[in-house]
């Protein structure tokens, strides 16, 4: 797939067929995921790959001890009268939710901590430059999973069970768990154009209110 189709058409998935993901097709999606940029280029990533079975159900119970409140959170802030389609997106989530165990490869995704330079620690808000050094890698994981006709779904919700994976995985304590991503092939046709915000509603010149970029 060409680069900038792959870019306009990586959606999450929700559904995926359990046949099993061959290790040479994981192989060459992560050769090519790792050519993503990190800071001094220390590539402080790590991947385990997960198939057996008891496995992934012990990930979805863990990952539903998350998602259960937020799904509560998302339906009570849709309100009396939902709209429809967010309420789709919503129940097609808590599908995908409930059945990730059926999906057949997981990949938990770690960084070395001693990899990221958080310029941002002392400022007064919530940290955010620390993943700079390990989301371009997990994006272009899905990217790649992508060219190769793969399914696939990041997931952040698993991160607040990291002291069970720490012991599960054997994750040295220099780590920290920073994604879930559920892979497969998909059970559905993935050729659809996403729906994204304009660019002039998301950049200005000049200053952060400053009028829109537009094509000219």
């Amino acid at each position: 797939m060409e680069l900038l189709e792959a870019l306009r058409n990586t959606p999450t998935a929700r559904r995926f067929s359990e046949e099993p993901v061959p290790d040479g097709v994981l192989h060459r999606v992560l050769d090519s995921a790792r050519f993503a940029p990190s800071g001094g280029n220390r590539q402080g990533w790590r991947v385990i790959v997960i198939r057996d079975p008891a496995t992934r159900r012990t990930l979805r119970d863990l990952y539903l001890e998350a998602w259960i409140p937020y799904l509560a959170r998302a339906r009570d802030a849709l309100g009396p009268d939902p709209d429809p389609l967010r309420l789709r997106v919503i129940e097609r989530t808590d599908r995908f939710a409930q059945n990730l165990d059926k999906v057949p490869v997981h990949l938990l995704i770690a960084v070395d901590l001693r990899a990221l330079t958080v310029t941002d620690k002392d400022l007064p808000r919530q940290s955010v430059v620390g993943g700079g050094s390990i989301y371009p890698f997990t994006h272009n994981i899905l990217l790649a999973a992508r060219a190769e006709s793969l399914a696939a779904a990041l997931t952040t919700l698993i991160v607040p069970a990291e002291p069970h994976l720490r012991e599960m995985f054997g994750i040295p304590a220099e780590f920290a768990v920073a994604a879930l991503i559920a892979i497969g092939w998909p059970a559905e046709p993935l050729g659809r154009r996403l729906n994204r915000k304009p660019v002039e509603e998301f950049t200005s010149l000049e200053t952060f209110d400053g009028r829109p970029l537009t094509a000219g």
